[in-house]
């Protein structure tokens, strides 16, 4: 199908897309890499006034450390963040998931911000954010504010970021020596969004599990944060027992909706073993 018809802007900074977004209000939207937007304006789901393209804004590029944190523009691609040496060496989950999304047409386009801002569950980036414990910067015309991953999502394809503002930059601590770190995401297909996905991020000493943080894709209105798998994990080995505990946990928290992929229980299942996977990953490359 053919999209409506919609004005175009296409700002060359930040200031001039946040203008536009003020003074259009909700009948324009961003235009990042499209693919979420493009196929949802086609099928007539979405029909903005108004579309503003900000790829051609330098600043929402580039992957680069400052202040103790990498600083990852909102408009960096899945590409980029694959062939970084700064995120292979600091923050290794990034490219190795990224090379789990979609295809490499989507990667070259698709970018992290959009990824993260469009707030649909199946996307990948918002679970590994909460699993990376991230922050996302967000600017509008009152300036710049600061949203951790975990708050930044309140449902499907509603988040935290005001209709006049955008998602400027995601914030990540590099790994300390010694953190584990997997993403496990089962699909149907390559290029198609999981069935049920985990990241995990930890750390072990003596043994037993020091630290974890566990992100769970399309097994709810949003990407959760398991908290109460991470607190089956804390203190113990990684062992069958405790994987046992680890996978209860995660089903609990799941709430899935039901489509092509599988049903709630099926989804459900999934996720408890994507989970148990990527722990066994994580506590592997743990040392």
């Amino acid at each position: 199908m053919i999209p409506p018809a919609f004005a175009y802007h296409a700002p060359r900074s930040v200031g001039e897309a946040i203008s536009l977004l003020s003074s259009l209000g909700d009948d324009a939207k961003l235009l990042a890499g499209g693919h979420s937007l493009l196929p949802m304006m086609k099928l007539r789901f979405a029909q903005p006034g108004a579309l503003i393209d900000i790829n051609r804004i330098p600043e929402l590029r580039g992957i680069r450390e400052e202040g103790g944190l990498i600083r990852i523009g909102a408009m960096t691609t899945e590409s980029e963040l694959i062939v970084s040496p700064l995120l292979q060496g600091r923050v290794p989950l990034l490219p190795e998931a990224a090379q789990l999304i979609a295809d490499p047409q989507v990667r070259n386009r698709g970018t992290i911000g959009g990824d993260i801002a469009h707030g649909d569950p199946g996307n990948d980036h918002p679970a590994i954010a909460m699993a990376l414990e991230a922050t996302f910067v967000l600017q509008g015309p009152s300036g710049e504010r600061r949203v951790l991953a975990v708050d930044f999502f309140h449902g499907t394809y509603m988040t935290e970021l005001a209709e006049n503002e955008i998602l400027t930059a995601i914030l990540v601590k590099p790994f300390e020596s010694g953190t584990g770190y997997a993403y496990q995401k089962l699909k149907r297909k390559t290029g198609d969004w999981a069935t049920a996905g985990a990241a995990v991020v930890m750390r072990m000493r003596g043994g037993v599990v020091t630290e974890a943080r566990i992100g769970l894709t399309n097994v709810a209105p949003t990407a959760l944060r398991a908290r109460a798998a991470e607190a089956a994990l804390i203190g113990q080995p990684v062992n069958d027992a405790t994987l046992a505990a680890v996978g209860e946990a995660v089903r609990a928290v799941c709430d899935p909706a039901e489509d092509l992929r599988g049903d709630a229980e099926y989804k459900t299942a999934m996720a408890a073993e994507m989970t148990q996977r990527a722990v066994r990953t994580a506590a592997a490359r743990c040392h």
